[in-house]
């Protein structure tokens, strides 16, 4: 799998949080950058004093949010002059994992929080069409790439990965921070790679072929119809989780 990702998209990761002064707000932002791939596996994370300034918080705050990533393994800390708080990718999560997540949320909020994922990244899509760089263009066909042979989780991630590459290809820093805070609520159980479901490879190269050629209405389209298939699998699933 490909390594590295956007400064754009690295960024928005550690942009303040809307809410100050919560540990389990900074915890779910550095859990989704772990699990996303924006932080990699033995990578050093920024100090105490400096994610607390990042986002927004006390370094209390982020000391309790260090405190929660410990205890889930995805960090660990070591003492002595090379010390610090190291990143610890997760290895594959319990394949049931995602059944008790997804039946925690209802048809309904599950077709609202969708709704609103539409439109975000609809509007990321025209817009990355009309504003995105050769460098964003590469990005995109490199994630597109990705996808063509990620399977398991790394799908899930190699997904989640090309729809964070198009908003930070719209040069807008407040629409990739809403596709960062919609793939946190969402994107986990959107993206899941389901038991017989295709991997639409082509729908990700069409969306690619629609940016990189400056068509922001097609890319729109695209893209919406792709997040609307996606929904309608996660609500089939929904269903049969609650049928008896």
């Amino acid at each position: 799998m490909r390594k590295g990702m956007s400064h754009s998209a690295r960024s928005a990761m550690f942009a303040p949080l809307g809410q100050v002064g919560r540990a389990e707000a900074v915890a779910a932002r550095l859990v989704d950058a772990i699990t996303l791939g924006l932080l990699a596996d033995a990578e050093q994370l920024p100090s105490e004093a400096d994610l607390a300034t990042q986002f927004g918080v006390s370094t209390v705050t982020v000391r309790e949010a260090l405190v929660a990533l410990r205890q889930q393994g995805l960090v660990e800390t070591r003492r002595g002059r090379s010390g610090g708080s190291f990143v610890r990718a997760p290895a594959n999560p319990p394949s049931d994992a995602w059944r008790s997540r997804l039946r925690e949320v209802s048809l309904s909020d599950l077709r609202d929080v969708g709704d609103h994922y539409l439109a975000i990244a609809g509007a990321a899509a025209k817009l990355a069409a009309e504003r995105s760089s050769p460098e964003d263009v590469a990005r995109l066909r490199l994630a597109t790439d990705d996808l063509r042979t990620a399977q398991g989780i790394d799908f899930t991630r190699a997904e989640r990965q090309f729809h964070l590459e198009i908003a930070a290809a719209a040069q807008s820093p407040r629409l990739t921070h809403e596709e960062v805070h919609l793939q946190a609520e969402l994107g986990g159980l959107l993206w899941l790679p389901l038991a017989g479901a295709a991997h639409p490879h082509e729908e990700h190269a069409a969306i690619t072929a629609a940016i990189a050629s400056a068509d922001g209405d097609l890319a729109r389209k695209l893209t919406e119809e792709h997040l609307l298939g996606a929904l309608d699998r996660l609500a089939d699933v929904h269903l049969g989780l609650l049928t008896p």
